[in-house]
């Protein structure tokens, strides 16, 4: 950050009186800018015991694939904001959301909220954000075409889940490599 979003002055790195780190502070109108974590909702869709799952058609990670998910607005709540990126993505609308995970993601500034739910019909398709939108059994999956590795975490945790009909919330760090 360069310049202040307030009054387009330039900003300098301070630590604020009482805090305890570094903030980007405009030298001219005083604001101080914080930067906080994104937070990502999604959904994990289910119909007949398949997983929905879509094919990127933006960046990043074009062409791979994920659950339907993406940046809350303001304005609305994690279900939500899961509920509209469903259907942005995938044309899909589902029923009986319920909690699922929660993920930290640290290393990137991140935090993921995703809900589990059935498809309320298997009417779903591409949209401008995904290529393809498909329904995969467990053992088709493709797990090595994954776009993003909080997908890859949680659709392993649903499964061994689904196979104990056990669905704790989900609360874990993902941590760099």
């Amino acid at each position: 950050m360069k310049f202040c979003s307030n009054c387009a002055n330039p900003v300098s790195q301070q630590i604020p009186k009482g805090d305890n780190r570094l903030r980007y502070i405009c030298t001219h109108c005083s604001t101080i800018h914080y930067q906080n974590p994104l937070v990502i909702v999604g959904i994990l869709p289910e119909y007949n015991d398949k997983i929905l799952l879509c094919k990127r058609a933006i960046e990043p990670q074009l062409g791979r694939w994920t659950l339907p998910a993406g940046f809350l607005e303001n304005d609305e709540s994690t279900l939500e904001g899961a509920l509209r990126e469903c259907f942005e993505e995938a044309k899909a609308k589902v029923i009986d959301a319920t909690l699922y995970a929660l993920y930290d993601i640290p290393y990137i500034n991140q935090v993921y909220v995703f809900y589990r739910a059935q498809l309320a019909t298997n009417d779903f398709g591409p949209s401008p954000e995904s290529s393809e939108v498909a329904l995969f059994n467990e053992e088709d999956i493709p797990w090595n075409q994954l776009a993003f590795p909080v997908v890859g975490a949680v659709l392993k945790r649903f499964l061994v889940d689904r196979r104990k009909n056990r669905f704790d919330v989900i609360q874990d760090v993902i941590s760099r490599k």
